[in-house]
């Protein structure tokens, strides 16, 4: 009785190896089947999105478009061709009238006039405003030409109060530089040369002449040492006064 029930689990062990072997069996040949599944879904789901792009394509391109479905009407009057051929003609149009006006603008510059029936001449002013205008334009230039006198009047009065009050007759040589003439120089020729280098970054200079190589001790002194060009100017007066009074 022993062996017969050793006999009958040794079956029964054997049958349940073998079931689980045959479950194994089947969980991999499933897990191959998700595997191969998976890959085909990716597959369709890359073919879908390609179509959907080139349909997207077809339609922007107007792929769709079947002659044997679709009639097409031709306008007897297209209005873009009209919208074209008026845009040539307001060109057209345009290019003439600066033509025109060029013509116009050569003749006055020329200081020619303008022919009364010109279609310029009657857009511009009437010859009554015309010679308002001319009017005004001479009292403009005349009142200009009296600012200028007063002016000039007034520069000539400003410089002879400099002469008298300083001593020294000032004169513009060129652009930013002066030229300087005592009222006690010995000669017409004895002058001191500044030049205005403030828009380098430095102040007046004095530029070298024959009449300040007879002052060096004077530069060295109050240019130099004290850098004062009010008291170098100052002791340069003394110095001719002095000269003129000596002699």
């Amino acid at each position: 009785m022993l062996e017969v029930e050793l006999q009958v689990l040794k079956g029964q062990e054997s049958s349940t190896d073998l079931s689980i072997f045959i479950a194994r069996e089947g969980v991999n040949a499933l897990r191959l089947k998700v595997e191969d599944l998976e890959t085909e879904r990716s597959r369709l789901e890359e073919e879908k999105r390609s179509l959907e792009l080139k349909l997207e394509q077809v339609t922007l391109q107007g792929g769709d478009y079947d002659p044997s479905k679709t009639k097409v009407l031709h306008l007897s009057v297209n209005p873009a061709s009209l919208a074209k051929q008026q845009r040539l003609e307001e060109q057209a149009h345009l290019r003439e009238e600066c033509e025109r006006l060029r013509e116009m603008v050569r003749v006055l510059e020329r200081g020619g006039s303008l022919p009364e029936t010109s279609e310029g001449a009657a857009s511009l002013q009437s010859p009554q405003e015309i010679a308002d205008l001319k009017k005004q334009l001479e009292s403009a230039e005349l009142k200009n030409q009296r600012l200028k006198e007063v002016f000039r009047t007034k520069i000539q009065e400003f410089r002879k109060a400099c002469y008298s009050l300083t001593g020294y007759q000032i004169d513009m040589t060129c652009e930013n530089q002066y030229r300087l003439t005592s009222v006690y120089a010995e000669h017409r020729e004895d002058c001191l040369i500044f030049k205005d280098s403030r828009s380098c970054g430095r102040k007046m200079q004095l530029l070298e002449t024959e009449f300040s190589q007879t002052v060096r001790d004077l530069i060295d002194l109050h240019l130099h040492h004290q850098d004062s060009i009010p008291v170098f100017l100052s002791a340069v007066t003394l110095e001719l006064f002095s000269r003129q009074t000596m002699t």
